[in-house]
């Protein structure tokens, strides 16, 4: 069996990650997402108390990351669907454009991600998030 599973909603899940990774534009975003998207970023290293976002919040946050960020890449590992429901596994990659407090522009950061996206009319409308950050140290120079 291969890693990901051969389901409509999984195939949406991982074209959704591929626009995020390219910083697509606001229509295109819209496009995975159903007007009534709750995405939930339960708590993490780089936000401490989570997040909730609608789909406006999660379409600005997307382009604002193009500020903070000169690329990202997400890597779908796994994912399996189950009716509507699915469950994904990734890592996801981003390099910083700016300096993030002690992380200077040009640093790596990483993750680990598990997500769980439900749909509605072939469209995420519910998206939980359950990303773990590698620790957030600047590079030691010799």
């Amino acid at each position: 069996m291969s890693k990901l599973d051969d389901h409509p909603n999984v195939r949406t899940a991982v074209r959704y990650h591929e626009a995020v990774s390219r910083f697509a534009g606001p229509e295109e975003l819209a496009s995975f997402l159903h007007p009534d998207l709750v995405h939930t970023q339960l708590p993490n290293t780089l936000f401490p108390a989570g997040t909730v976002r609608d789909l406006s919040e999660v379409v600005a946050a997307s382009q604002q990351g193009r500020t903070m960020l000169s690329h990202q890449h997400f890597e779908v590992t796994g994912a399996v669907a189950v009716g509507d429901r699915v469950a994904l596994e990734a890592t996801w990659s981003g390099t910083l454009a700016v300096a993030l407090g002690d992380l200077p522009a040009g640093h790596v950061l990483r993750a680990r991600v598990a997500a769980f996206l439900d749909f509605r009319d072939g469209r995420i409308v519910d998206q939980r998030n359950y990303d773990c950050y590698e620790p957030l140290r600047p590079a030691v120079s010799a």
